[in-house]
C-alpha cells in the first residue's frame, strides 16, 4: 500500500507549524503499513497532481496567500482533476479562502478564486484570533482549534463544523465554519488542526484506505499522549466558556 502526500508552498503557508499536519497523518498512515511519500512543492514551481492522493496547503500572511493564489490559478483544473479521480484535499487557514469564487481585500481589491466552490471572502479591518470549539459535521465529538483571520466568508452551505460554541466561523459568532464537499475539505482553523484533533486524522486516514479500497486493520494503533492532550485542550476550553 502507498500514498503520495503533496504539500504545497511548506515555505509560505505554514505560519502556524502547520506543516505538522501532513506530519501527523503521515505517521499514522505509515502506523498502519502505508509506505507514505511525501512532496513538496515550493511557491512558483510547477504542482503535478496527477499521482497526488491527499494534497494540503496551509495558513500564510494575506500578502503570501494572494501570491499562492495567482501562482495557483493556472493549475486549478489539475487540483479539479485529482479530486474526480479520488484524491483528498486539505486547505487549512486562509488557504481555506482561495478554494472558494472571490478573495477581495481591506482595499476593496478582487481575486478570483480556484472555483472549486462558490463562497466569497472578504478582508475586514477586524482580527479576530481566538480559540475554537466546533461541532464537527463528520465524525462524533468536539473539535478544538485556534482561528486568526480577518475576514468573513459567505454562501458555504455545507461547512465542516456545523457550529461554533466558542469562536467566530465563516461569517458570524458562532455559525457554522469551514467547507467541505465530497473530499474537499477546508477549514480557518489552524493550531493545527490535526494535531489537535486525533479524531479528524483518522477521519481522514479511514477516508483515504475506502478512497483506494483498503480495509482498515482491526486492531488499530493507540496514541495515549495525542488522546490526552485533546483531553486537555476540551477541558481547558470548556472551562473558559463556563466561566
Amino acid at each position: 500500500m502507498k500514498l503520495h502526500l503533496t504539500h504545497l508552498c511548506p515555505e509560505a503557508m505554514s505560519l502556524y507549524g502547520e506543516y505538522a499536519n501532513l506530519l501527523i497523518l503521515r505517521r499514522h498512515l505509515e502506523d498502519l503499513g502505508v509506505e507514505a511519500e511525501m512532496e513538496s512543492v515550493p511557491l512558483c514551481s510547477a504542482p503535478d497532481f496527477s499521482q497526488a492522493d491527499f494534497i494540503y496547503m496551509g495558513c500564510g500572511t494575506e500578502r503570501t496567500q494572494k501570491a499562492v493564489l495567482q501562482w495557483l490559478q493556472p493549475h486549478a483544473g489539475g487540483l479539479r482533476a485529482a479530486l474526480d479521480r479520488g484524491a483528498a484535499v486539505l486547505f487549512t487557514g486562509n488557504a481555506m479562502e482561495t478554494l472558494g469564487a472571490s478573495v477581495t481585500d481591506r482595499d476593496g481589491n478582487s481575486w478570483e478564486g480556484l472555483g472549486l466552490a462558490d463562497f466569497t471572502t472578504v478582508e475586514t479591518d477586524r482580527r479576530t484570533p481566538h480559540d475554537v470549539i466546533a461541532t464537527p459535521a463528520l465524525w462524533e465529538g468536539t473539535a478544538v482549534g485556534f482561528m486568526n483571520k480577518c475576514s468573513t466568508t459567505s454562501g458555504v452551505t455545507t461547512p465542516l463544523f456545523t457550529a461554533l460554541s466558542m469562536g467566530f466561523g465563516n461569517d458570524r459568532e458562532g455559525g457554522g465554519e469551514g467547507f467541505v464537499s465530497g473530499d474537499l475539505y477546508a477549514t480557518h482553523i489552524t493550531g493545527p488542526v490535526l494535531v489537535k484533533n486525533p479524531a479528524f486524522t483518522d477521519y481522514l486516514v479511514g477516508r483515504l484506505f475506502a478512497l483506494h479500497g483498503w480495509d482498515l486493520p482491526e486492531a488499530r494503533p493507540a496514541y495515549p499522549h495525542e488522546a490526552a492532550a485533546y483531553a486537555v485542550t476540551c477541558r481547558e476550553l470548556t472551562a473558559r466558556l463556563g466561566g
